[in-house]
């Protein structure tokens, strides 16, 4: 089983470019099924709101009481619980779906999931899919950084 974020293919400045660890998640079911909360009232099914995926980590089923079937009813009942959600950047986003469904399946027998606890999981323990991946996730951050440096260098 996996969980996947995504960094949003896009030519504003955005958030992300600030901090590359932030970016769009989603989690998959027993069959390979992403779903995601996209955006208000709305969870996609197997096409991510934001684009391909750019990491990924994989999850232990075993680590889940009650095996794929409590896995998929986790995600299904987070999903279905999120269906009547208003999207908020801050406070009850795409991370947050994830987390209800990791606490819903206590998930690695642990019930306090949190989007904080989901971003730096992501950062430390997640994989680049691909070369594509890595560029994706960490070239805007790269380039923001040293027009900033270049900036302060001629400033100083």
């Amino acid at each position: 089983m996996f969980l996947y974020f995504v960094k949003r293919q896009c030519c504003t400045l955005t958030i992300e470019w600030i901090f590359p660890f932030i970016g769009h998640m989603g989690i998959c079911t027993s069959t390979g099924i992403i779903r995601d909360f996209a955006g208000s009232y709305h969870v996609s099914e197997d096409q991510m709101g934001f684009g391909d995926p750019t990491k990924y980590l994989q999850l232990e089923i075993s680590k889940v009481p009650g095996g794929v079937s409590a896995w998929d009813r986790a995600v299904q009942d987070a999903s279905e619980e999120y269906k009547s959600h208003m999207h908020n950047l801050f406070c009850d986003n795409c991370h947050s779906h994830v987390a209800l469904a990791l606490n819903n399946m206590a998930y690695p027998g642990k019930r306090n999931w949190n989007m904080v606890a989901l971003c730096w999981l992501m950062l430390f323990r997640g994989k680049h899919i691909g070369c594509s991946g890595f560029l994706r996730t960490w070239t805007p951050s790269v380039f923001l950084l040293t027009i900033i440096a270049v900036i302060l260098v001629f400033i100083a």
